[in-house]
């Protein structure tokens, strides 16, 4: 271990990129264009540690990614990673012409890339005449969800709140909406952590949607997002989130 060197920084890790190897260790998210992210391939290949992981990092920048990973056992049921309209075509004949359809458009947040379409005859025409870009994540819409943010940070912290906006059913807190506090239970709580193990995740913000039925469904993962609504404060976040990263290299 005393070979073992540590970047918190990009600035770091370019000037010596070429010269990184096993036992390097880099903690702290990098920072990168889409075009750059297959860096994070390169590192792993050559054996440096990434602390988030490299698959959380990817997972968080990418919800086609994300649905890759979870849609099978944690999303609702008929979400898919539509990169083209082959992929489209190949779904289409699934979904009813008169049932409601989400798009989440790849790399927005804040629902600012979520789209609600009276069918999916709808979405394949505006795929097809170039208004919807690809990639974009397809599911089916289910009405009167509730919206849980939950918030895990390793095993220092956790805190769910319920976001709850009645002008739009995207519940965003940052036009109109509040927050209230949520009851994170055994069940739910030992469900998110599942999540973040298929992810990699050791800390993370994830989004849920609970159904009139009492079913729950993740919506999406990040190793970062808002605290509007929480009751951490983004100091307190922040000294939890660096505690991480120091045992991170230590270990």
């Amino acid at each position: 271990m005393s070979s073992q060197k540590i970047y918190h920084s990009n600035k770091a890790v370019f000037e010596s990129y070429q010269q990184l190897g096993p036992g390097d260790c880099i903690v702290g998210r990098l920072r990168l264009r889409p075009s750059d992210e297959h860096i994070i391939v390169d590192l792993l290949s050559r054996g440096v540690k990434l602390f988030p992981a490299g698959l959380a990092q990817l997972a968080s920048r990418s919800k086609t990614l994300q649905a890759l990973l979870f849609a099978k056992d944690f999303m609702i049921p008929g979400t898919n990673a539509i990169h083209d309209l082959h992929d489209l075509q190949k779904v289409i004949g699934n979904i009813k012409t008169d049932v409601t359809v989400i798009t989440k458009l790849d790399r927005k947040n804040a629902g600012l890339g979520i789209l609600r379409w009276p069918s999916i005859e709808e979405v394949y025409n505006a795929a097809v005449l170039g208004s919807l870009p690809f990639p974009f994540v397809l599911q089916p819409f289910i009405s009167h969800c509730r919206d849980v943010r939950v918030i895990i940070l390793g095993s220092l912290y956790r805190e769910a709140y319920e976001r709850v906006n009645i002008h739009n059913f995207r519940n965003n807190l940052h036009f109109g909406g509040h927050s209230q506090t949520f009851l994170l239970d055994d069940e739910v709580e030992a469900y998110c952590r599942r999540v973040m193990a298929r992810g990699l995740f050791d800390y993370a913000h994830l989004d849920l949607l609970l159904t009139h039925d009492g079913g729950y469904y993740l919506n999406e993962i990040n190793l970062r997002g808002g605290l509007r609504g929480a009751a951490i404060s983004a100091h307190e976040y922040c000294q939890i989130v660096k505690e991480l990263h120091d045992r991170a290299c230590s270990s």
